[in-house]
C-alpha cells in the first residue's frame, strides 16, 4: 500500500467511524499504540506504511468498536447501575461492552467481522491462547465478556481465546448460560440490560461489590466517633445498624503446597540464620544452645502422617456449600457490625495509597495534559504514563486461626466470620491475604502414637500426634473463589487438638517466600497448645517451650510482623504485640484495630 493509498484508507475509516457514532465533527485522530476515547475525541493507534490485512483489519474493528461505544452508551445510565469496586466492577465493564458490540454486529455483518478481528488479536496479545491462564480476578472478567460477545452475537470465539475460555467456560455455562439467553432481548434497553447484569454479577458470588462499602457510613460516624477509637465496642453498640455483606464465592484453589516438615523441628534456625553475639565466625559443629526454659530440644517423633491440605480437600463441595450456608445463617446479625468495621478499616488503608505517575512513556496511558505538543508540533509523538506501584500495595497478611476443639461452637464462627471479612477488605485494598488454620488429624494421639508404641515406647519420644495444617485461602486465589471454604470449619470433628509452635513456623515459612517486601502474621487463638499423647509422654512444658522460640525467632530475628489475639485468653505473655478479649463477639473489633495499628505505623520495620 503506497502512502497515498493509507492516507485514503485513513480518511475513509475516519468518514466511517463519524458515520457509526452519528457525530459528524467527531475527531478521529491516529498515534501511539493503544485505541481509545479521550475527551470525545477517538484515537486509534499508528498505521505502518504497508500494513498487512491483519493489521487493517484490526485498525477497523477498534475503530467500530469506540464509535459503537459513543452512539449505543449512556454514560449516566451506565453509572447508576455500575458497582462501586471490586472485580464486580470489572465484569459489568466487559459486559456492557459485549452489549454495545453485539448490538452493533446485529445490524451490521461486515462490522461484526472487523470487531471479531480486532477480538482476535487483542486476545493473541494478551495470551489468552495459552493453557496456562491463571484463574483470577482479571482472567474471570476477561472470559465473562468473551463468554457474552459469543452468546450475545451467535458469533464463534476465536482460536486465540481458546485458553483462557477453556479455563472459565465450563463455569460460566452453568452459572450465566441461561441468563445471557434473556440479555439478548434487552440488547436496546441499556437501564434493563444493567440491571439484568448486577443479577449475574450476584449469581457469580460477587454481590459483595454491587454495593458502595462506604454507603451509610457518613451518618453513623457522625454520631460513633468513640467507635474509631475502640472498634472492639462496635457489636455492643450497634446491633440494629446497616446491614453488611459477606458475599464472595467459589472455591477453586491454585496452590502448590510441598510443606512436609522436618523430622526435627528447630525453631533456632528457620530461616538459616545464626546469633554470634561475640561478632567471630560460628562453628557449624558447635551444639545450638537452648534456652533456660526449655526441658528438652524439641522434636518431631515422625511427620508421616503430618498434612498440609486444601479446605476443599477435606470435603465435598456441596457439603461446604451447605456448612457456608450454616455459617451466613447464624452469623447475619454479627457479620453486619463487622463489616462497618472493615469498611472503616479499608477507608483507612485506602487513604494512605498515595498516587504517583511515570511520564513520557512510550506506552500505557495517554497523557491528556501534554497533548498540546501536538497542535504546537504536529509531527511530535503522543506521550504516555503509567500509575506507579506503591509500596503500600507490597504488603501480605497471613490470618492463622487455631482449629482446635475449644473454639467449637461461637468462637469459631466469629473467628470465620471475621477472617472472611477482614481478607475481602484488603484485597479491596490491593493487599494480599490468606487464611490459614491448624489443629491434628486425631485426639490424643493418632497414627504418630500408634507407631511409638508398635516400637516399644522410647522415652521422650517428642510430639506424638498427626498435624493437620489447613489452607482456606491461599495468598494469590480470588476471596470470590475461597469464600465457600470457610464453611469447613462449621464440620463436626474438625476441630481437635493444637500444637502451636510449628503451626506458627509453618505460616511463617510460607509468608518468607512470598515476593512481597512487608509481611504481616496475625495468630488468633483462645488457649495454650495441648496434645495429651505429647503432654503424657515427655517433661512438662515440652509444647510452650516450643512456642516460645518460635515466637522470639519471628519477632525478635526476622522482618515478619507479629501480632496476635487471644480469646478468653491471655496472650500478652508469649507474644510482644498481642490483645486478649474476654467477649468472642470484640474479634472484629480487635483485628480491625491491630490491622489498622500496623497500616498506620509510619516506622515500620
Amino acid at each position: 500500500m503506497s502512502a497515498s493509498n493509507i492516507d485514503n484508507f485513513k480518511r475513509a475509516l475516519g468518514a466511517a467511524t463519524k458515520a457509526i457514532a452519528g457525530e459528524p465533527e467527531l475527531e478521529v485522530s491516529y498515534g501511539g499504540d493503544v485505541a481509545g476515547i479521550v475527551r470525545e475525541q477517538i484515537m486509534l493507534p499508528s498505521l505502518p506504511p504497508a500494513p498487512r490485512p491483519e493489521v487493517i483489519a484490526k485498525a477497523r474493528g477498534e475503530a467500530d468498536a469506540l464509535a459503537l461505544r459513543l452512539s449505543l452508551h449512556n454514560s449516566e445510565l451506565h453509572s447508576k447501575n455500575q458497582p462501586e469496586t471490586g472485580p464486580a466492577r470489572a465484569v459489568f465493564e466487559a459486559m456492557e461492552q459485549a452489549r454495545i458490540e453485539a448490538l452493533g454486529a446485529r445490524h451490521l455483518s461486515g462490522l461484526g467481522d472487523n470487531l471479531m478481528a480486532a477480538l482476535d488479536a487483542r486476545c493473541s496479545r494478551k495470551g489468552f491462547d495459552k493453557d496456562t491462564i491463571a484463574k483470577d480476578d482479571n482472567s474471570f472478567a476477561e472470559a465473562v465478556g468473551l463468554f457474552a460477545r459469543e452468546a450475545l452475537s451467535g458469533r464463534a470465539l476465536p482460536e486465540s481465546c481458546s485458553g483462557i475460555m477453556g479455563a472459565w467456560r465450563g463455569e460460566l455455562e452453568v452459572k450465566a448460560g441461561t441468563r445471557m439467553e434473556m440479555l439478548k432481548d434487552l440488547l436496546s434497553d441499556q437501564e434493563a440490560y444493567g440491571r439484568s447484569v448486577r443479577k449475574l454479577i450476584a449469581d457469580f458470588d460477587m454481590g459483595e461489590d454491587l454495593a458502595n462499602p462506604e454507603e451509610g457510613e457518613d451518618a453513623e460516624d457522625e454520631t460513633s466517633e468513640n467507635e474509631d477509637e475502640t472498634p472492639q465496642e462496635g457489636p455492643e453498640d450497634n446491633q440494629e445498624q446497616q446491614q453488611g455483606q459477606t458475599e464472595v464465592s467459589d472455591a477453586d484453589a491454585i496452590e502448590d503446597e510441598d510443606g512436609t516438615p522436618q523430622d526435627m523441628v528447630d525453631a533456632e534456625n528457620i530461616d538459616g540464620e545464626s546469633d554470634d553475639e561475640d561478632n567471630e565466625a560460628p562453628n557449624p559443629n558447635a551444639p545450638r544452645p537452648q534456652p533456660s526454659n526449655m526441658p528438652e530440644p524439641y522434636t518431631v517423633y515422625t511427620t508421616a502422617h503430618d498434612e498440609i491440605i486444601k479446605a476443599e480437600e477435606l470435603c465435598e463441595i456441596d457439603e461446604l456449600d451447605r456448612l457456608r450456608g450454616y455459617l451466613d445463617g447464624h452469623m447475619k446479625g454479627l457479620s453486619s457490625v463487622i463489616a462497618r468495621l472493615a469498611n472503616r478499616l479499608q477507608r483507612r488503608l485506602l487513604a494512605q495509597q498515595q498516587r504517583s505517575w511515570t511520564f513520557d512513556l512510550e506506552e500505557g496511558q495517554l497523557d491528556t495534559a501534554r497533548l498540546t505538543r501536538v497542535i504546537i508540533d504536529p509531527m511530535s509523538a503522543l506521550t504516555f504514563k503509567e500509575e506507579k506501584e506503591t509500596d503500600f500495595r507490597d504488603t501480605i497478611v497471613t490470618i492463622l486461626i487455631d482449629n482446635s476443639g475449644s473454639m467449637r461452637g461461637r468462637p469459631i464462627m466469629v473467628a470465620a466470620v471475621c477472617a472472611d471479612i477482614m481478607a475481602r477488605t484488603l484485597e479491596r485494598c490491593g493487599v494480599k491475604a490468606e487464611i490459614l488454620g491448624f489443629t491434628t488429624r486425631a485426639w490424643k494421639g493418632g497414627r504418630s502414637f500408634q507407631d511409638w508404641m508398635a516400637a516399644g515406647k522410647p522415652s521422650l519420644p517428642g510430639r506424638l500426634n498427626d498435624l493437620r495444617h489447613i489452607i482456606y485461602k491461599s495468598a494469590d486465589m480470588p476471596w470470590r473463589r475461597a469464600k465457600r471454604n470457610l464453611g469447613l470449619m462449621m464440620r463436626e470433628g474438625l476441630l481437635k487438638e493444637n500444637i502451636d509452635g510449628e503451626a506458627l513456623e509453618w505460616a511463617y515459612r510460607r509468608l518468607m517466600s512470598r515476593p512481597e517486601q512487608r509481611r504481616i502474621l496475625m495468630v488468633i487463638s483462645d488457649g495454650a497448645p495441648v496434645d495429651d499423647a505429647t503432654q503424657s509422654q515427655n517433661k512438662t512444658g515440652l509444647l510452650e517451650a516450643n512456642l516460645r522460640m518460635v515466637i522470639d525467632k519471628i519477632e525478635n530475628r526476622s522482618e515478619v510482623e507479629l501480632v496476635a489475639i487471644g480469646i478468653g485468653h491471655d496472650v500478652t505473655r508469649w507474644y510482644k504485640r498481642a490483645v486478649t478479649i474476654m467477649d468472642v463477639e470484640q474479634l472484629g473489633g480487635a483485628m480491625t484495630e491491630k490491622l489498622a495499628e500496623l497500616f498506620d505505623d509510619k516506622g515500620r520495620r
